[in-house]
């Protein structure tokens, strides 16, 4: 066993840089596809918001391809009835934490096993990565897992060597995304970076979860901030206005100012962003995880990197000014914090309230999907095993009763599946998910507001 765990920070640095990837374009219809970390939807949902946000011109539609408990084998079994079926233009595969095992981690020659499941790990990939090469239009992005936790001193058990396994994974499917081209987003070397130094100020503290396997909502929006990091989308903001009151002057990123009327004491103009500010969610909604998407902001400088709207007036004579947005007071700041800059997106604005909606409307269409997720998941984990694929009639519906009663994850998805059985209801489904997604590219457009600062 201590011949094969390896230190963590070797089994970090042992990665290579990873590779940028390539943003997202107008009308791409993209697929995550990996476990139960992807089933659980909030990472992917996170990233899609990004998109309906700070793009809300460029329609693309984000789709879940999740399944709990998947290895890379499970991964290719499904690969045509489930992934491709939805007709991606893009696929981001993850996978790993499975493969890698659990409590074989604690039993004898767990070295030699581990190894075992490392390299049965790669030829199941490569069967994928062969059906995957015949679909030349197909852009692919190899994603590794987040880590595994077994750092924290939080209880419970603890698969020794089961990070160094993932590390091992990890450098198979860079290896294979540079083989071939591909783009590759690597979510487990920053954040088990980040995870060993949060736990150098608190050993307690996790980045994933108190299972160190399924990380929280704060967890998924650290993992959504890497991708989006890795597509060169860090730094751009939500809007820039600079205004000199003096000059009456003002300068402009991602927005324009119409009508500006200026004095050292009053500043007036009409403001049109071409992006709204990124809502960030203060419920947890991921079951035994009580992390909430806000926690996140205290560990990542997400706010940095993708949520600035940022008004700065520069010239003010000396005292403290309010900021009015269509009439309404939302704070008072000195002339010279109004210099360095206020970022609109941390106040409640009309174009924030506005976002949130969006916001609301995407939870909504994520927990539709995870229905259909759901199905996918009786599907791949029970009747694809016993060759009833889809068949989805009454024997396969008794089969499912009666094998519930002594498996729970069966039984946790029995009720749905007795209702997602009928593909016209799935259809239903879809049709739900494609209305609520008009829906969000109509109201995340964003409108003119008329601004006003005002020295108190």
């Amino acid at each position: 066993m201590k011949k094969w765990i390896c230190s963590l920070s070797l089994c970090v640095a042992a990665l290579q840089s990873q590779a940028q990837v390539k943003p997202f374009q107008q009308n791409d219809r993209v697929i995550f596809v990996g476990n139960s970390i992807t089933e659980a939807g909030a990472y992917v949902s996170y990233i899609y918001l990004y998109y309906m946000t700070h793009f809300p011109g460029q329609r693309l539609v984000i789709m879940n391809g999740g399944i709990g408990g998947d290895k890379a084998s499970d991964i290719y079994r499904r690969l045509d009835y489930d992934i491709l079926a939805k007709k991606p233009n893009v696929m981001v595969l993850t996978f790993g934490m499975n493969d890698t095992g659990y409590f074989e981690f604690n039993e004898d020659n767990a070295a030699e096993r581990a190894k075992q499941r490392i390299a049965a790990s790669e030829a199941s990939y490569k069967l994928v990565e062969q059906r995957l090469l015949q679909m030349p239009a197909l852009r692919k992005i190899l994603m590794s897992s987040p880590p595994y936790d077994e750092t924290a001193k939080i209880g419970g058990a603890v698969f020794r060597g089961k990070q160094a396994a993932l590390a091992e994974v990890v450098k198979f499917q860079e290896a294979a995304a540079r083989k071939n081209g591909w783009d590759f987003a690597d979510l487990y070397r920053p954040m088990t970076a980040l995870n060993v130094k949060l736990q150098q100020q608190d050993s307690t503290f996790t980045l994933i979860g108190g299972d160190r396997i399924h990380p929280g909502n704060a967890g998924h929006l650290v993992m959504a901030a890497e991708f989006l990091k890795s597509q060169g989308l860090a730094g751009k903001p939500v809007a820039v206005v600079a205004i000199d009151a003096k000059k009456k002057s003002s300068r402009t990123e991602n927005c324009s100012v119409q009508g500006l009327q200026a004095t050292p004491t009053n500043i007036r103009l009409q403001y049109l962003a071409q992006s709204l500010p990124y809502p960030i969610d203060t419920v947890a909604r991921i079951w035994g995880n009580p992390q909430r998407q806000a926690d996140a902001l205290q560990w990542i400088p997400f706010t940095e990197d993708f949520n600035r709207e940022i008004l700065r007036v520069a010239g003010l004579e000396k005292g403290n000014y309010a900021l009015k947005i269509d009439g309404r007071q939302l704070g008072v700041w000195p002339a010279a914090e109004w210099e360095q800059g206020i970022n609109l997106a941390l106040l409640e604005t009309p174009q924030r309230n506005q976002a949130m909606s969006v916001m609301q409307l995407n939870l909504r269409r994520a927990e539709v999907e995870a229905r259909l997720r759901r199905y996918f998941w009786v599907q791949g984990n029970y009747f694809d095993k016993k060759k009833m694929r889809q068949q989805d009639d009454a024997a396969a519906l008794d089969s499912v009763r009666l094998a519930a009663k002594t498996d729970g994850m069966l039984r946790y998805h029995e009720e749905n599946y007795e209702t997602a059985m009928y593909k016209e209801l799935r259809a239903l489904w879809e049709q739900e998910i494609a209305t609520i997604t008009d829906l969000i590219y109509k109201v995340n457009k964003p409108v003119a507001h008329q601004l006003e600062i005002v020295k108190i």
